[in-house]
């Protein structure tokens, strides 16, 4: 029997560095069919449930390369740029097994010209906008626009992309810093100008096999750096989920008039989407509308989901390759979930690395708790330390919301290093009269 299973055990390469990679190789990690676990390149969370492969992210070739030459069994393209760069693609072309989308199924997410005008095409729910390549035309359109305004690169920015605008002059700074003066290189070739939205913003996650879908509880992310969703834009800096004031008659809307039809009409193009769609949403007055696309997990969400998901993950993404989604099961945990984000002093801007860490072993002493690391290293003197602007994503789960934040912050006050810093205010907005209106 031994003998058995010990065939079966499987290599899995999970590309990735951050803490939403940690958190998936967590969890892949109860799968009984696990073998070894590498991660490409990882971080010093990773190298203590896996081993560490320096090959970066974007690397694609040396990515395939040592696929081959490790017998890999399994590739997770995780992050947004190599989805971009065509992992997907490349791997298949070499006979490897992956999940994740093709670069043009994901260009829902690396291409915000493309996402808004098959949103446009398709009927789907978003804000009025209007693209531009040209500095001038789109200044003459903005001075035309009620304020605020909001202003998007339409390639890939690192979460930073996005610039709300109360005023024609930071408008017009904001499109020439991304026009003309390239503040995002490339992704900032075109732009795309929105109507400014109101209302709670959630993360809304589906797998997807191509042709059937399971959905994820919804969650909330906290993009603003500052308290009360106040200062710069940032990857996250923190998520709970499910949420209390989502009802299941507004996920059943949101899976009818957004998730079916976004997964369909993709299918119907000829570019079917296999993977991990996740429409970051705005509940207005109006009803559900989509922000943006993204086609791969959200991160701080997934260090939340990945607490909350009880079904094998390896099972699922086999199902989602072999087309046989709607045959599986996914169960969640009846709890609830959260994640803190502990980021550099500078975050969102520069910040210092180097930074050494302590008390994780004692924050995870505590009850129910999971500290996930994001960016971070080994120094020369094997010290932890911090290595990125989201250092760590401290985790808990609980009965009730209130219960999963109350530990994740005790356990928080274990946590050190120079210059950390955290909201304090996760998860307080629980209640929202907006979507008692839907």
């Amino acid at each position: 029997m031994s003998k058995i299973m010990q065939v079966n055990k499987q290599k899995i390469l999970i590309i990735g560095g951050g803490g939403r990679e940690h958190a998936i190789g967590w969890k892949v990690t109860q799968s009984p069919r696990v073998g070894q676990i590498f991660f490409a390149p990882g971080n010093a969370g990773t190298a203590d449930i896996g081993t560490n492969v320096p090959i970066s992210a974007t690397d694609i070739s040396k990515l395939v390369e040592f696929a081959k030459k490790e017998k890999i069994d399994l590739t997770l393209a995780i992050p947004d740029d190599p989805l971009a760069l065509g992992i997907v693609d490349e791997f298949q072309k070499a006979k490897l097994r992956i999940w994740g989308p093709t670069k043009v199924a994901a260009q829902l997410e690396w291409s915000k010209v493309f996402s808004k005008d098959f949103m446009r095409r398709h009927n789907l729910p978003t804000a009025e906008f209007e693209i531009f390549d040209n500095f001038k035309k789109a200044k003459e359109y903005v001075a035309k626009q009620s304020l605020p305004i909001v202003i998007k690169a339409s390639g890939l920015a690192l979460g930073k992309g996005v610039i709300i605008c109360p005023t024609q002059e930071e408008a017009n700074e904001a499109l020439e810093n991304i026009l003309v003066k390239k503040v995002f290189g490339n992704s900032g070739n075109q732009v795309v100008i929105e109507e400014f939205m109101t209302g709670p913003e959630i993360s809304i996650h589906a797998f997807s096999d191509g042709k059937n879908y399971k959905m994820f509880p919804p969650s909330q992310d906290h993009k603003k750096i500052g308290e009360n969703d106040t200062g710069l834009n940032t990857g996250g800096m923190g998520t709970i989920a499910p949420l209390p004031f989502v009802s299941e008659v507004m996920m059943n809307k949101i899976e009818k008039e957004i998730v079916a039809p976004t997964l369909k009409t993709m299918r119907n193009d000829g570019i079917p989407f296999e993977g991990l769609l996740y429409p970051g949403l705005m509940l207005t007055k109006d009803g559900p509308k989509i922000l943006e696309y993204n086609a791969r997990f959200g991160d701080p969400e997934t260090q939340t989901y990945m607490r909350l998901l009880d079904t094998d993950l390896l099972d699922i993404v086999d199902s989602c390759i072999d087309g046989t989604l709607e045959k599986l099961e996914i169960k969640w945990k009846s709890l609830s979930a959260c994640t803190i984000v502990l980021a550099s002093d500078g975050y969102p801007e520069n910040y210092k690395k180097g930074e050494i860490i302590l008390g994780i072993e004692e924050a995870e002493a505590q009850s129910d708790i999971i500290v996930f690391h994001a960016g971070t290293k080994l120094d020369d003197k094997s010290n932890l330390a911090t290595n990125g602007g989201r250092v760590l994503g401290v985790s808990a789960t609980g009965n009730t919301l209130k219960e999963a934040l109350t530990k994740a912050y005790k356990a928080i006050e274990k946590i050190s290093f120079e210059g950390m810093q955290f909201r304090r205010d996760i998860g307080k907005k629980n209640a929202c009269p907006a979507v008692e209106i839907l």
